[in-house]
């Protein structure tokens, strides 16, 4: 009896760990905010959990992305198909991409400043649940 119980208090929190390190590993994303680009819905400094199991990814969700090697917060503004107006030009928003502004426009590295201004769908690490 005793050689089980020892071995239920080693497996126990073996397994709580290997699910909590799993579930962030593969479902769940904790990101921190560097910047005032998306205020005043994300302070800066503060900490946002997203899903990375992503389904449909629409117009005003704040998704996670990876843009030449460097981490972003920011919020679609256009998904492809839609039609955009960007310094003068009209632009159709690929399939699979995402046109992507910070909601505080003054302050926001963003699609407004790319060379390549649409992010890709691979691109995309989480969509925000958790601002």
């Amino acid at each position: 009896m005793k050689k089980g119980k020892k071995l239920c208090q080693v497996l126990i929190p073996l397994s709580v760990a290997f699910t909590v390190i799993a579930l962030f590993r593969w479902m769940f994303f904790i990101g921190y905010v560097p910047t005032s680009s998306m205020e005043p819905t994300l302070k800066t400094g503060s900490v946002l959990l997203g899903i990375r199991i992503i389904g449909s990814i629409e117009t005003g969700d704040i998704i996670v992305f990876q843009h030449n090697e460097k981490l972003f917060v920011k919020r679609v503004a256009a998904v492809g198909g839609d039609i955009i107006e960007e310094n003068g030009q009209t632009l159709t928003v690929p399939a699979e991409c995402f046109y992507v502004l910070g909601d505080n426009t003054e302050h926001s590295y963003d699609s407004r400043c790319w060379k390549e201004p649409f992010v890709e769908r691979q691109d995309v690490l989480a969509v925000v649940i958790i601002p």
